[in-house]
């Protein structure tokens, strides 16, 4: 029986979602131990979008299989007892035996945060970025309508991205002032790896006043890495999580 879960997550201490295979901590390692114990055999996942070192992830989805009898109920508790405290199952459903988390996805969305004030974080460091210089929060938004629609996103492509091709779907590219902290709110089919950080690092000159808002379409266009802003930290970066059709009847939070 197929099965989909949602599941959220503290990146920080994990080396990104995809299991390793030297061993080191994974967010997929830790889930497939915690799932193969309640099933009690082998369990392996595949998620809806693979999160890198440090980011981190509010509703991440999730299917398995298995041939285990368990309860709603069952999966989610027993696999949360086996989980680190920065990760906890937050609902269990059964699934059509065609779900898929990755290639069903609709649509993926992100939150970046930066904390915009002369003193650093504390209490939130491990989930914010710094930046002390003021940020024009408008400049940003403004620049980040040129890349709405579909684009050859190469300009915001890290070197070691595996991606078939570089046009994605940007659905949506918010960015506002909330208090100290600026949200830069993305929402797209899919993403390259290290997109949204590269778009981040790209947007702060322009909220620094050290690039024009026409810079952003420029670089764009250029298709070059090496004409856009730096990659932003990991710290900053929340999935949010992917969006289904309706017909696949999962949680509202996760549906289109």
């Amino acid at each position: 029986m197929r099965y989909a879960l949602g599941i959220e997550y503290d990146g920080t201490d994990f080396r990104g979602w995809q299991r390793l295979g030297d061993g080191s901590a994974s967010l997929q390692g830790a889930l497939e131990a915690a799932l193969s114990f309640v099933a009690g055999h082998p369990v392996e996942v595949v998620c809806a979008g693979r999160t890198d070192s440090g980011v981190h992830g509010q509703c991440q989805v999730v299917h398995f299989d298995s041939t285990a009898t368990r309860s709603e109920y069952a999966w989610l508790m027993g696999t949360n007892t086996r989980l680190p405290r920065s990760m906890a199952v937050r609902w269990v459903t059964p699934v059509s035996d065609a779900f898929h988390a990755r290639f069903g996805a609709r649509a993926r969305r992100y939150r970046y945060r930066i904390l915009n004030r002369r003193v650093r974080p504390a209490l939130d460091a491990r989930f914010v970025t710094w930046e002390r210089l003021p940020l024009d929060a408008d400049a940003m938004h403004q620049a980040a309508q040129a890349l709405l629609g579909e684009h050859d996103f190469s300009a915001f492509r890290s070197s070691q991205c595996q991606a078939a091709h570089a046009r994605r779907d940007m659905q949506r590219l918010d960015v506002s002032r909330h208090g100290e902290e600026i949200h830069v709110e993305v929402r797209a089919n899919a993403f390259l790896h290290h997109m949204v950080r590269n778009l981040v690092g790209s947007l702060l000159p322009v909220g620094r006043g050290e690039q024009s808002v026409a810079w952003m379409k420029q670089v764009l266009d250029g298709r070059d890495r090496s004409l856009a802003g730096p990659t932003a930290p990991a710290q900053g970066l929340l999935f949010i999580g992917p969006l289904y059709p309706a017909q696949c009847q999962l949680p509202q939070e996760v549906t289109l």
